[in-house]
C-alpha cells in the first residue's frame, strides 16, 4: 500500500503522527471502450469549446458559474484556503458507536503510526477500547473538509469519512403513508422465515458472481474467439419470478419457508417420521396381542352362547361343557395357542375335534365367521384336558 496523506491526530494536547492509506479497493475487472467496427480504442479528450483545441491537464483550471457569470479559480488560489493546508485530524468528541447512522459512512482509511515511538498511537487506541466509544473527528482531504469516525479494527486505528447531514437525502414516499394491514399470521410466518435464514455474518462466504462470470466470459472469448457460444459457456438458467406473476403474500411466505426448511431439515424430518412409524408399528403389535387374547376369550364365550340357542339340547350341553374349560385355558395361554392355531390351519383343528363338536362348529360357521375363528382355541383346549 502507498500512503495517500500524512498528518497527525490531535487528541487534546497529545499529538499522534500518522500515515493515511486507503483501506478499500475496487475488485472489478477493468474494461475500456472500443469502436465495434474496427476495435479502435475510444479515448476522451479535453477539448476547448471556444478554440476547439485539445487542452493538456496542466492548462486546466476550475470555475464556478452563477447567474451567467463564471469565476475561474486557479490551483494556487484553491491551495490558499486554510482548511486545505491543514494536516490535522482533530478529535472533537467521543460518542457511542450505535449513535452513528450507517448511511453516513463514506470511505475507510487505515492509520499507521508515523513516529519513532508509537506510544501515543497505542494510548489513543487503548482509550477507545477502555471507553468503548468512537472518536468523531474533522479533517481536510483532497480539497474537502470532512467529518469522520475513528474506531479500532484488529489493533489498527481506522478513519471512516462521514457524509455531512445535508448530503443524506430524506426519504418521502407517499405509498408508505397508506394504512397497510398486516395480519398476525403473516407476521408469524415472516418471523419464521427470518429465523430459518438466521446466521452469523461471514463476508468470506459471499462471492461477486458477476465478476467471476465476466472472467469466465473473457477466458472463453480468448479461447473460442468470435465462435463463442454463450449458452454453452454459461448454460441455460431458468430464473424464478421473472414472469411478473402476482402471487398471494402468505403463499409466497409459505413457499419460501418450505424451501429454506428443505434439504437437511427435510431429511432429518423424514428419518424422524420413519423412526416414529417403526415405534408406532411395534406399539401396535404389542397392543394387538392383548386384543387377540380378549377376542379369543370372547369368541369362546360367544360359541358357548350360540350353542345354547342352536336348538339341540345335547349339542348345546356338549358345547357348554367344552367351552368353559376352553375359555379358561385360552385366557391363560392365549398368545402361544393363537399363534399355533394360525400355523396348524383349519383342517388340522377340525380333524382332532369330536363329532358332536364339529357338528356344532359347522352350525356356528353358517351363522358367523367370528365363531368359526374362535373354534380353534376350543379344539386346543379339549386336547389340554385329556391329561386331567
Amino acid at each position: 500500500m502507498r500512503a495517500i496523506w500524512k498528518g497527525a491526530i490531535a487528541f487534546g494536547l497529545v499529538n499522534v503522527p500518522v500515515k493515511v492509506y486507503s483501506a478499500t479497493e475496487d475488485h472489478d475487472i477493468s474494461l475500456h471502450q472500443v469502436h465495434n467496427a474496427d476495435g479502435g480504442r475510444i479515448r476522451y479528450q479535453r477539448r476547448c469549446e471556444v478554440c476547439g483545441e485539445v487542452v493538456d491537464y496542466s492548462d486546466i483550471e476550475k470555475a464556478f458559474e452563477e447567474d451567467g457569470r463564471t469565476v475561474v479559480l486557479s490551483k494556487d488560489e484553491l491551495k490558499s484556503i486554510p482548511a486545505e493546508n491543514s494536516h490535522e485530524i482533530e478529535v472533537v468528541q467521543f460518542v457511542p458507536s450505535e449513535q452513528l447512522e450507517p448511511m453516513m459512512f463514506e470511505k475507510s482509511y487505515y492509520l499507521e503510526p508515523d513516529s519513532k515511538s508509537p506510544k501515543a498511537y497505542v494510548l489513543l487506541r487503548r482509550a477507545l477500547e477502555d471507553t468503548d466509544r468512537v472518536a468523531i473527528v474533522q479533517f481536510a482531504l483532497r480539497e474537502k473538509t470532512r467529518l469522520g469516525a475513528l474506531r479500532i479494527k484488529d489493533d489498527v486505528l481506522v478513519l471512516q469519512s462521514l457524509l455531512w447531514p445535508d448530503e443524506v437525502r430524506e426519504a418521502k414516499f407517499p405509498s408508505l403513508e397508506a394504512d397497510i394491514r398486516i395480519s398476525s399470521q403473516e407476521r408469524d410466518m415472516s418471523a419464521a422465515l427470518v429465523e430459518s435464514m438466521a446466521a452469523d455474518f461471514e463476508p468470506d462466504s459471499f462471492t461477486d458472481e458477476y465478476q467471476v462470470q465476466l472472467r469466465q466470459l473473457i477466458d472463453a472469448k480468448l479461447e473460442q474467439g468470435e465462435s463463442l457460444d454463450t449458452e454453452e459457456t454459461f448454460g441455460a438458467e431458468a430464473g424464478e419470478g421473472g414472469k411478473g406473476e402476482v402471487i398471494d403474500l402468505m403463499e409466497a411466505l409459505k413457499r419460501s419457508l418450505d424451501r429454506k426448511r428443505g434439504g437437511g431439515e427435510a431429511a432429518s424430518a423424514t428419518e424422524g417420521s420413519d423412526d416414529e412409524a417403526d415405534t408406532g408399528n411395534e406399539e401396535a403389535e404389542e397392543e394387538a396381542k392383548p386384543a387377540r387374547k380378549s377376542s379369543g376369550t370372547k369368541a369362546s364365550a360367544a360359541k358357548s352362547t350360540g350353542s345354547r340357542s342352536s336348538g339341540s339340547k345335547a349339542a348345546a350341553k356338549t358345547g357348554t361343557d367344552d367351552a368353559e374349560p376352553a375359555a379358561k385355558s385360552s385366557t391363560k395361554s392365549t398368545s402361544a395357542k393363537s399363534t399355533a392355531s394360525k400355523a396348524s390351519g383349519t383342517k388340522s383343528a377340525a380333524s382332532r375335534s369330536s363329532a358332536a363338536k364339529s357338528t356344532a362348529a359347522k352350525t356356528e360357521d353358517t351363522k358367523s365367521s367370528g365363531t368359526k375363528t374362535a373354534e380353534k382355541p376350543a379344539a386346543k383346549a379339549t386336547r389340554a384336558r385329556k391329561p386331567a
